[in-house]
């Protein structure tokens, strides 16, 4: 094999990406290229290498010999450049440029919208890129410059800030309750319609610490997508659960006391410490925490 070293980065980069995806698109979706491309990028570093990197199999690739031997070396290469990156980053001086900010779908489409345009208006020459995705970016590789999330990071190496809790509460459509009637008690859910998760546990968990023994098959409705889930429920599919702050806003829907608390879901925002730093995302992340206090405060 060559020096990995003497390898166009990009080509490291689609080496890396389909080794821990384990296929094409799921790589070319993380890395924001084709499918097609990452494919002759792979075949490029191959042929560079005179080595086959990759097992090409139905459901995906995996590596061989030679592949996992190059896994250290590559993410090596990958922190050294990252490094390479946050250390200029870290020492723009110019209140503009590009802020990337990375939130959940629910908080992406519920919640930032506005703070966004607050943003905008107030720095008009930062530009904000918006990725809304539960999956969870990697700050330390600059995925994102600032994650808005709703649980505590676990990454090393990053600063983070607790911005508040939000309030989860029931809901259900007004036409739904005045054919169905409002449920009594917790045991009376037993003769509704909920509108849960598909393969998330969350909730199914939320009911059994309220000692409900709840299961997958409690829930008539179901999807993982938040945004999805919720217009179920305002359609009067069912009961269902969310951010007491987004249904309290709603008037299609009205809240339901289950007689026992829902949990409440911290929010943080979260950027890499050198990036912190830098005037613009520091100036976009005060923006965001001021930004987002109403999502705390309503109907908490």
């Amino acid at each position: 094999m060559e020096d990995l070293t003497a390898l166009d980065w990009s080509l490291v980069q689609a080496f890396l990406a389909v080794a821990e995806t384990g296929s094409l698109s799921a790589a070319a979706r993380a890395l924001g290229r084709s499918q097609p491309t990452l494919g002759r990028q792979i075949k490029a570093i191959e042929d560079q290498l005179g080595a086959d990197l990759f097992h090409r199999q139905p459901r995906g690739f995996s590596l061989t010999d030679d592949g996992q031997a190059l896994i250290e070396p590559a993410r090596t290469m990958r922190e050294a450049a990252n490094r390479m990156t946050l250390a200029v980053a870290g020492h723009e001086a110019r209140l503009e440029g590009t802020v990337r900010i990375t939130a959940s779908v629910a908080v992406s489409v519920w919640h930032l919208p506005p703070v966004l345009a607050g943003i905008r208006e107030a720095e008009p020459r930062i530009r904000i890129d918006l990725v809304p995705t539960d999956r969870t970016s990697n700050l330390l590789y600059r995925e994102a410059d600032i994650a808005v999330r709703m649980y505590r990071p676990t990454q090393q190496d990053l600063i983070a800030r607790h911005l508040g809790d939000v309030g989860i509460a029931a809901f259900a459509a007004k036409r739904y309750l005045a054919r169905r009637g409002m449920p009594r008690d917790p045991q009376d859910l037993a003769r509704h319609d909920l509108v849960g998760l598909d393969r998330d546990m969350l909730l199914i968990e939320g009911f059994r610490r309220g000692g409900l023994p709840a299961t997958r098959d409690w829930f008539s409705t179901r999807s993982d997508d938040i945004v999805a889930a919720w217009e179920l429920v305002r359609a009067g599919c069912g009961i269902g659960f969310a951010q007491r702050s987004l249904g309290a806003r709603d008037p299609l829907v009205q809240e339901i006391d289950l007689g026992f608390p829902l949990p409440r879901l911290p929010v943080w925002l979260t950027a890499h410490p050198v990036m912190r730093r830098t005037p613009r995302i520091r100036r976009v992340w005060d923006l965001l925490a001021e930004g987002l206090e109403p999502m705390l405060t309503a109907g908490a």
